[in-house]
C-alpha cells in the first residue's frame, strides 16, 4: 500500500497516495494475520470515517485510514514510551464529567456533551453573561444542558 503519510501514536493514520486504494489496503490491514501484527481493534476508512470527520476526498487533513489498536496499545518506533493521553479510543472519547456545586439540586445527565461546553457552563456558573465570549458568539455553543443553575 503507498502511503503519502502515516502518523503513529495512540492511533495509526495513513493517508494513501493513491486514494482509489482505500478499500484494497484497509482489506490488507483486515487480513487475521496482520491483526496480530498491527493489534489494531479497529479499521476506520470510507463512510465510517465520514461519520465523524470531514470528507477525505475535499478535505486533506482527514486521514484515509485510521487504525485504532485495541486498548493498551501504543503505536511507537522506540522504546521510551509506556503510556498515552488518550484520544480515538471510545474510553477516550466518552468520559464522566462531573460539575459540583454545594448550592445546586442534584441532577444525572446521560448524554453527549463537548469540552467546548466547559468554558461557557464555568462562566454562567459564576453568574456572568457566557454569550460575552468570542468562542460562544462565533460558534454558538451552548452552556451544560441539565445543570440546575437555580438554587437548593
Amino acid at each position: 500500500m503507498p502511503v503519502a503519510q502515516a502518523d503513529e501514536d495512540d492511533i495509526s493514520m495513513l493517508w494513501l497516495t493513491d486514494q482509489s486504494q482505500t478499500q484494497s489496503a484497509a482489506a490488507t490491514l483486515a487480513i487475521a494475520s496482520n491483526e496480530n501484527l498491527f493489534w489494531q481493534g479497529e479499521i476506520f476508512f470510507g463512510p465510517a470515517l465520514t461519520l465523524q470527520f470531514n470528507d477525505r476526498l475535499t478535505d486533506s487533513r482527514t486521514p484515509d485510514i485510521i487504525v485504532a489498536p485495541n486498548v493498551g496499545v501504543i503505536y511507537t518506533g522506540g522504546t521510551g514510551k509506556v503510556a498515552e493521553h488518550g484520544g480515538f479510543a471510545y474510553d477516550d472519547r466518552n468520559v464522566v464529567l462531573i460539575v459540583s456545586n454545594p448550592s445546586y439540586k442534584p441532577v444525572t445527565f446521560n448524554d453527549q456533551v463537548e469540552t467546548r461546553q466547559i468554558a461557557p457552563t464555568i462562566v454562567k456558573a459564576l453568574g456572568l453573561d457566557p454569550n460575552q465570549l468570542q468562542a460562544v458568539q462565533r460558534e454558538f455553543t451552548e452552556t451544560l444542558p441539565g445543570l440546575p443553575f437555580t438554587q437548593k
